[in-house]
C-alpha cells in the first residue's frame, strides 16, 4: 500500500438509522449512516449528525428521538430521507411513510422492523457532526422477523447495507453466513 493524499472514509457497508423526532414544529426523520449502540447497562445508543441538519436543530429542541431500522423495500425512502431537508419537505407525506406516536411524543415508522425510543444524554462535539448519545427508554420490534436466538430471520427480513453513493446492498438469506461458511470449510479437510 502507498500513502495516499485523500483519506477514504470505509466504514462501509452498514445498516442506515433512521432518526426521527417530533415536536411544535413538526415530524421529521432522517437517514443516518454514523450510528452506534454504546452500551448496554443503561441501554444507550448514538448518532452523529451534522449542526447545520434541520434534524439536529429539532433534536436540541426536544431532546428526545428514535431510531427506526427499515427493511430494504424501504430503500428509496431511505435514500431521500438523508438527502432532503425536511425544514422544506414533508418525507413522511412526499413517501407514504406511516407512523404513529409512542407515549410521550415519541414518532415511531410503522414500517420499521425494530425501533428506539431515546432521550438525550449528552452531546458530543466531533467535527463537523455532534455524537447524540441517547438512553434507550422503550423497544418496539416485530418478533415475527426475528429467530429465538435473538437474530434476524433473513428468510423474512432483507436488511439494507448502504455501502455510500447512494449504493445499497440487500441482506437475506441468499447471504452466506460465517456459520455456514466455517461448516462447509471444515467438510472440505
Amino acid at each position: 500500500m502507498e500513502k495516499q493524499d485523500h483519506i477514504k472514509m470505509h466504514s462501509y457497508p452498514g445498516m442506515v438509522a433512521i432518526v426521527g423526532v417530533r415536536n411544535a414544529e413538526g415530524t421529521n426523520f432522517m437517514a443516518a449512516g454514523w450510528h452506534s449502540y454504546l452500551s448496554i447497562d443503561p441501554p444507550m445508543y448514538g448518532v452523529a449528525i451534522g449542526r447545520k441538519r434541520f434534524t439536529y436543530e429539532l433534536i436540541n429542541k426536544n431532546k428526545a428521538f428514535t431510531i427506526n431500522f427499515l427493511p430494504f423495500e424501504e430503500v428509496a425512502f431511505i435514500q431521500y430521507s438523508g438527502s432532503v431537508t425536511g425544514s422544506g419537505a414533508n418525507k413522511v407525506i412526499d413517501y407514504n411513510q406511516k407512523w404513529y406516536e409512542a407515549n410521550g411524543g415519541f414518532p415511531l415508522l410503522q414500517r420499521a422492523y425494530l425501533a428506539y425510543e431515546c432521550e438525550v444524554q449528552q452531546v458530543v462535539p466531533t467535527g463537523d457532526h455532534d455524537w447524540i448519545v441517547g438512553k434507550i427508554t422503550a423497544c418496539h420490534y416485530d418478533s415475527n422477523l426475528f429467530k429465538g436466538n435473538g437474530l434476524p430471520d433473513f428468510s423474512k427480513l432483507h436488511i439494507p447495507l448502504y455501502l455510500g453513493r447512494s449504493n445499497y446492498l440487500k441482506l437475506d438469506d441468499s447471504t452466506q453466513s460465517y456459520d455456514n461458511f466455517h461448516r462447509n470449510n471444515n467438510k472440505k479437510s
